[in-house]
Parts: C-alpha cells; sequence; structure tokens
C-alpha cells in the first residue's frame, strides 16, 4: 500500500504533537488524529471559555444585583427566580468558574472533571435564565457544550 504525500504518522510512543505544542496520547478507538487535535486545542479553549464565562457571569450578577430593573420582567416563568436570587447564583457560579477556567489551563487535573460539572451547571443555569436574556442563553449553552466535550474527550499524555 502506497502512502500519500500529505499523510501524518503518529510519533513514537503513542504520542501525538498538537499545534499549540501540547502532547496528546494517540487516539483511542473511534478517534482520530484530527479529533485528538480538536480535543487537544478545544481543552486550551475551554479553559479560556471558562475563565472568561466566569469573569461575564460575575459582571452579569453584580448588574443583577446593583441594577435589577434593567432586566426585562418576566411574570408567569414555572422557574422564576428574583433577578435578587439570579444576581447571587450568577456571582457565585462565576467565581468558582474562573478559578476553575485558570487551572484548566494551567494543567490541573481536578479542574477537567470540575470544569464539566460547572459548564453542566452553567448549562442549566442559562437554560433557566432563558426568558431574561434568551439570544445570550442559547449561546452559552452552546460554548458550554463546547466545553463539556472538549473536557470530556481530552486524554493528556502519561507522565514518565
Amino acid at each position: 500500500m502506497t502512502q500519500q504525500p500529505h499523510a501524518t504518522q503518529p510519533s513514537a510512543g503513542g504520542q501525538q504533537q498538537t499545534p499549540a505544542g501540547m502532547s496528546a496520547t494517540a487516539p483511542g478507538p473511534g478517534f482520530t488524529p484530527t479529533e485528538a487535535a480538536w480535543a487537544s486545542g478545544g481543552v486550551v479553549f475551554a479553559g479560556v471559555l471558562m475563565l472568561m464565562n466566569g469573569v461575564l457571569a460575575i459582571f452579569q450578577g453584580i448588574s443583577l444585583l446593583a441594577e435589577d430593573d434593567v432586566w426585562a420582567r418576566v411574570n408567569d416563568y414555572v422557574y422564576k427566580v428574583s433577578l435578587t436570587g439570579w444576581g447571587v447564583i450568577l456571582l457565585c457560579l462565576g467565581v468558582v468558574a474562573a478559578v476553575t477556567g485558570a487551572f484548566i489551563l494551567r494543567g490541573a487535573g481536578w479542574a477537567r472533571m470540575t470544569g464539566i460539572f460547572l459548564a453542566s451547571l452553567s448549562m442549566l443555569a442559562q437554560f433557566l435564565f432563558l426568558p431574561y436574556a434568551p439570544v445570550w442563553s442559547v449561546i452559552m449553552i452552546g460554548l458550554d457544550f463546547f466545553a463539556i466535550w472538549a473536557l470530556a474527550v481530552y486524554r493528556p499524555a502519561m507522565r514518565d
């Protein structure tokens, strides 16, 4: 079988270098090298995303606590929470997400699991916040979904 010139071969030891210079293990069953590279780059993106999402949630929470007449009033909503309550929820979630995002960027293993949990909580919170800011909530749900995927699929290299 002839090899095409544009095909890449994994390096020795079952590891491949990603464009960001991070080392990822060779993809397991069902993972192509392209998917493994997406996951490696996705972890960096997920870390930055969680850091920025946390900072934005902090600002959103502060605005809800300080001036809750800026936000739309929703009358008959099944999951109705006062805007002050939303401010506290988003402020707390934002602080924890920003710290976790910083540790994801530093490569802490515990931060990946915590990041999956926090992105799931953020996805749930954005779903419940949908009537107040529908476009923002849908965008954040999509970004949280990508962050969960990237953090769950990434397989860091085993250190010797």
